[in-house]
Parts: structure tokens; C-alpha cells; sequence
């Protein structure tokens, strides 16, 4: 079955981008550091806008962000954060910026404490994915208890735009949900994944 046939879910639309990130990485899961840190940038860099917008910018993301070296991120100096705000590549948003030399900074004293990012990150699972049923888009929540105490917990520890709505959209990207529709192809290949 090729990637035009198959059913999923309805969101991407007939966008490629949009069918590629879905069909290949939203919703699988993922325990890379670097990986996890550069969802958690992108997710507080979307806050107010679309998806796709963020998609669209990724590669410029990288490129600007030191590919998510969360520690050369930490080190960002005040004239660094002034280029990049000059940077017609990514989302020029003071706040924003700011909040991702914030939490490169965060993020660095959560691995040093847990050892990973990673193994801090799936305790709110438990460290397996969700497996969700949802028939449609309209069933699948916007935040839920455990991307509430995600939220709560990032925010203790410092973290920047991280309300329990972007903490569920992390959880979606990284896998730790499977909210995938029932009737998409990825919803039943993502069932025998499992997590840490």
C-alpha cells in the first residue's frame, strides 16, 4: 500500500509534510535526549500558532538552535539571543528565545540528576505509551492528568512554556500517547511499540 492509499489520521490533510512527519514520527517512541529536547523547543516555539508553521521551520530551528545541543543552548550569551531574534527562520519571539536558553539550562540539570532526560520524562507514563482508542480527532483531549502533572513538574523545576497543553503535544510527538485514530495504519504499528 502506497503512502497516498493509506488511511490515517485526519489532521495531516493532503499536506506531504505533514503525511511524512505523521506517518514517521508523530507518535513513535522516542528516548533520545537530543531528540526529546528538540520536541520540548519546538512544542513551547508553536505556543499560538499551527503545526505546520513549526514543521515548516525545523530545518531552520537546527540550523539556529546548534542542532538542540541543549549545552551550547545553556550557554547562550545576551548578543546570541539578539541574532537570533534576527533570524527570519524561526519564530522571533523574545519570550520564546529566551525560554529555550532557559530550558537547554533546566534541561541539562534534569539529566544530571536522573541520569536522562529521558528516564525523567516517561515516569509520567510510566514508561510505556498510552494506547488511546480514539475513534476520531474530536474524542482526543487536550491536556490529561498526567501531562497536568508534567506541566506542574516542569514549571517547579524552572522549565518556560510548558503548560499542560504543550506538555500533551510533547507526550503525542514522542510517543508516551498513542492518539493515533483507530482507522489510521499507524495506530495499530504503534500498539507493539514499547517504551523505556
Amino acid at each position: 500500500m502506497d503512502a497516498m492509499s493509506k488511511s490515517r489520521c485526519a489532521w495531516p490533510g493532503d499536506n506531504e509534510l505533514y503525511q511524512r512527519y505523521h506517518d514517521l514520527e508523530w507518535g513513535m517512541p522516542l528516548h533520545d535526549d537530543q531528540k526529546l529536547f528538540e520536541f520540548l523547543i519546538l512544542e513551547g516555539a508553536q505556543a499560538g500558532l499551527s503545526w505546520i508553521t513549526i514543521l515548516r521551520k525545523r530545518e531552520n530551528y537546527r540550523a539556529a538552535f546548534d542542532n538542540f545541543d541543549a549545552t551550547r543552548i545553556a550557554a547562550y550569551n545576551p548578543s546570541k539571543i539578539e541574532s537570533l531574534l534576527l533570524d527570519a527562520g524561526i519564530v522571533r519571539n523574545r519570550l520564546k528565545v529566551q525560554s529555550a536558553v532557559i530550558n537547554a539550562q533546566k534541561f541539562l540539570e534534569v539529566q544530571s540528576e536522573f541520569g536522562s532526560f529521558d528516564k525523567f520524562i516517561w515516569q509520567f507514563v510510566d514508561g510505556q505509551p498510552r494506547q488511546n482508542v480514539w475513534r476520531n480527532m474530536a474524542e482526543v483531549p487536550a491536556h490529561t492528568a498526567e501531562s497536568d502533572a508534567m506541566s506542574k513538574e516542569l514549571k517547579r523545576r524552572g522549565f518556560k512554556f510548558i503548560g499542560s497543553t504543550i506538555c500533551y503535544a510533547h507526550m503525542q510527538a514522542t510517543g508516551m500517547v498513542n492518539d493515533h485514530t483507530t482507522n489510521c495504519f499507524r495506530h495499530a504499528e504503534l500498539r507493539s511499540k514499547k517504551g523505556s
